[in-house]
């Protein structure tokens, strides 16, 4: 199993928009600056997000960017179902896909479970504490670089 690029950019982009103490929203140029993400790659990845009802304009077109609820209420199932659907295999969404998928297929449970472990792993981290650990990680990362070893 693969994370596509737009997902990791886009909670990227979350934390950089949670993390932003400015009243007015954290601006598209700044997002792209400081995560190091070109202007255009970061569009489609914004638009996912509003789309998605994850961030909001600030204070209209040209503004920066909020979210639309607190950090602790936003999940990493609500940032990965932005960019992508959960689907293991077909048959699990779409029941008409294959003749067996109702109820003669032998591995369908399976892959239904585990469609909803994986959405259950997604939806127990939220975007709050995402970024607390991040936190902390860079901060004995910078740490360590600070304090010379004898």
């Amino acid at each position: 199993m693969r994370v596509n690029s737009k997902i990791r950019y886009g909670l990227r982009t979350m934390i950089e928009i949670a993390n932003s103490t400015d009243t007015n929203g954290m601006l598209q140029k700044d997002i792209a600056k400081n995560q190091h993400i070109s202007l255009k790659y970061l569009d489609p990845i914004i638009s996912s997000l509003k789309l998605k009802g994850l961030i909001v304009n600030s204070k209209g077109k040209g503004s920066g960017y909020r979210l639309t609820r607190g950090a602790e209420q936003i999940t990493m199932l609500d940032i990965y179902t932005a960019f992508e659907q959960i689907i293991v295999i077909e048959c699990i969404n779409n029941l008409s896909f294959c003749e067996t998928s109702t109820h003669d297929c032998k591995g369908r449970n399976y892959w239904s479970e585990f469609k909803d472990d994986f959405e259950a792993i997604l939806a127990k981290k939220n975007l709050a504490q995402i970024i607390e650990e991040t936190y902390y990680e860079c901060k004995d990362l910078i740490q360590e670089e600070l304090i010379p070893v004898s």
